[in-house]
């Protein structure tokens, strides 16, 4: 039997098209409120079957990508994929108010909350116990929430704070802290000084997949930051988690 050849896609067809289609969505290349490629196009580009091509079309419209105009064909919708600036949330406010992410939506005409999910004492993954220098067994303060746009969920957020640091203040109960976990150590002569962010592309966790409420089997941007302050000493590490398909983030040299 002959070898397959090197270069054959490994996805299904189905999966194929609707990459090619939701790239060109995000790219622009396919405008809002415009038809997308004809079904002869398609199958002259996959080889696709009609049932394929509808198969492909039910997992971009189960994403929001793409809306049916009956007897039109299908078309693409004004997507929804925003531009997050990571570099302008690090600090905490300093009056106290609201974040700088949720200032920054306002901005833009969208309406940012958070929902605290958790607060609990954990054995962190390994990246955090490195970042940490801890061993196996120490465990760390973990605070998870969902952070919303327009009652969407756009971000699950999970921080971890060292024990010694965390531990016996509000960071440590289950409760909202007005003007945010940052304050408290900054109020404590641990103030914000430095991040250092590390960005993947992952497939989502089912945590992470119930939390973002991910529509079809999708990617998420996977960002690790551990935040530094006085003395270069790691007071916080975040593991920020947003869907792939409606975000990407933003860094200016």
């Amino acid at each position: 039997m002959a070898d397959e050849p090197k270069d054959k896609p490994i996805w299904p067809v189905q999966d194929q098209i609707a990459a090619y289609l939701r790239d060109g969505i995000l790219n622009g290349d396919f405008p809002p409120d415009k038809p997308l490629p004809s079904s002869r196009r398609i199958t002259e580009k996959f080889g696709a079957a009609a049932q394929t091509i509808k198969n492909a079309m039910e997992i971009l419209e189960r994403e929001g990508l793409v809306y049916t105009r009956r007897g039109a064909g299908i078309y693409a919708r004004p997507h929804r994929q925003r531009t997050m600036t990571p570099a302008e949330y690090k600090n905490p406010p300093t009056d106290g108010g609201k974040y700088q992410w949720i200032t920054a939506a306002e901005r833009k005409g969208f309406a940012g909350r958070s929902e605290l999910l958790d607060v609990e004492e954990v054995v962190p993954p390994y990246l955090v116990r490195e970042a940490f220098g801890l061993g196996e067994e120490d465990t760390a303060i973990l605070r998870r929430q969902v952070l919303y746009l327009d009652d969407e969920p756009c971000e699950l957020v999970e921080v971890y704070f060292p024990l010694d640091l965390a531990g016996g203040t509000p960071i440590a109960e289950r409760r909202r802290i007005k003007g945010g976990a940052g304050r408290v150590l900054a109020e404590a002569g641990l103030p914000t000084l430095r991040c250092v962010d590390k960005v993947a592309a992952r497939w989502p966790t089912p945590q992470q997949q119930k939390a973002l409420k991910m529509p079809t089997k999708l990617p998420v941007l996977r960002q690790f930051r551990v935040t530094y302050s006085v003395d270069d000493r790691p007071i916080q590490a975040q593991v920020m988690t947003k869907a792939g398909h409606l975000y990407e983030l933003e860094y200016e040299f």
